[in-house]
């Protein structure tokens, strides 16, 4: 027998177990966002490799490293997105979205990073993005934390620490960079390979790094909050006075850079210390040149992205549940082609009543089936075989509490258990 294929490293199955969170977490996020007035739109998941190289920045890991690259057939360089925010951007400006045009808008999908496969960082990985266009003042950055924070408290998630910082315009960056530049120099034979490769290209990404050998350099570098002009100064304090009015709990991180070159002004994230070294649960900031970048008439933009794994897995650590799917009957056919034709028409009119259910095809015996609807989680079995169709009532089996088996008539099936089921689980 030939070996079994498997999944590509870093590149799971989700299964059906784990996506009731998963699609409780989606759904609770959909609703929040609708409370929002945002709107989804959806794009390719592969783009042309310049809307990376100009949009994140070619001195980057996910440009220099970690993006998937290839060559199609017409000889053109394509590439699997890594991130949504360029993709969106491009979206919007190709399909005449956003000039003169305030835009809330939101996706979800997988993403793909060839990144070290471990926990909470994964090569296909899927995300819930939003983006907001054409407001350029404070109070939308506020919205979006407000908004990802209603998020938290929806699910019950627990224990999540905002931290915001703020990178000023270019401007600003480019004179705090030669400053910059100068300590780094003083220090380069401390720095590792990544840094001093940085070091004329990038400087700003030296403070992104993640080197033990680095942290202390790190600290005691120049700080961009001395080198901000005073619009951005007074961005971040009319941020800071719209989360305190909302009583957001926040801390000011001056080395939260973010890992992209298209942030300018506010960055955040909201990070857990209960998943080790891959914290940040949601990431975003304001990137007010991006969408003249990629060709677009000049539109202030911000948003953020949720790393729905480390959401899903930060869930189960807290233990939280997704919605519970399983059928509440499960139907038991015995007999011949009769008792299936009664079956499926029993199953769908109790489906027409919204009740789940699960009907047993294939055949069995009546004890191989009852296991079957055991492990399917139903509260009760439906019992359909020659008996029931001649006095027209199924035999009704409580699976879930010992109760003496007692006759339903069909017709009174739907009603039966709409008041059964009321006292039970009919989310």
């Amino acid at each position: 027998m030939s070996k079994a294929i498997q999944a590509i490293r870093g590149m799971n199955d989700l299964l059906p177990d784990t996506l009731a969170l998963w699609q409780r977490i989606e759904q609770e996020a959909l609703d929040v966002l609708a409370l929002y007035g945002y709107r989804e739109i959806r794009f390719p998941v592969l783009e042309k490799t310049e809307l990376y190289k100009r949009s994140i920045g070619e001195v980057t890991d996910i440009v220099e490293k970690e993006m998937y690259t290839f060559e199609d057939r017409n000889g053109d360089s394509l590439t699997l997105r890594p991130e949504g925010t360029a993709g969106c951007v491009r979206a919007g400006v190709e399909n005449g979205l956003l000039y003169n045009q305030v835009q809330r808008l939101w996706y979800a999908g997988p993403m793909f990073r060839h990144e070290r496969p471990q926990k909470g960082r994964y090569r296909q990985f899927h995300q819930i993005g939003v983006e907001a266009f054409g407001m350029s003042s404070p109070d939308v950055d506020a919205e979006l934390i407000l908004m990802s924070a209603r998020l938290w408290h929806a699910l019950g998630i627990r224990g999540l620490e905002l931290q915001i910082n703020t990178l000023g315009t270019p401007a600003a960056r480019a004179a705090y960079r030669q400053v910059l530049v100068e300590y780094l120099r003083s220090h380069v034979d401390q720095l590792d390979d990544d840094s001093r490769r940085r070091l004329d290209m990038n400087p700003l990404r030296v403070l992104d790094s993640k080197h033990p050998a680095m942290q202390d350099i790190i600290a005691a570098a120049p700080s961009l909050q001395d080198h901000l002009d005073a619009e951005s100064v007074e961005h971040f304090a009319a941020l800071r006075h719209y989360l305190d009015s909302a009583k957001i709990s926040y801390r000011v991180n001056p080395r939260l850079v973010r890992g992209l070159d298209y942030y300018t002004r506010t960055v955040f994230e909201w990070v857990t210390t209960e998943l080790g070294a891959q914290g940040t649960i949601c990431a975003g900031g304001r990137y007010d040149g991006l969408v003249e970048q990629l060709g677009g008439q000049s539109t202030p933009a911000a948003g953020f992205a949720i790393g729905l794994e480390r959401l899903v897995e930060l869930a189960l650590l807290q233990q939280l549940t997704g919605a519970n799917v399983s059928p509440q009957v499960y139907i038991a056919v015995l007999g011949g082609s009769e008792a299936v034709r009664e079956g499926l028409g029993q199953a769908e009119r109790l489906r027409d009543s919204g009740i789940r259910i699960e009907l047993n095809c294939g055949g069995g015996s009546l004890k191989s089936q009852l296991k079957r609807a055991d492990r399917s989680g139903a509260y009760y079995a439906l019992l359909i075989g020659d008996d029931e169709l001649t006095r027209r009532a199924a035999t009704l089996k409580n699976l879930r509490a010992e109760e003496p088996q007692q006759p339903v008539e069909f017709d009174r099936l739907p009603e039966y258990f709409r008041d059964r089921l009321a006292v039970g689980d009919k989310s």
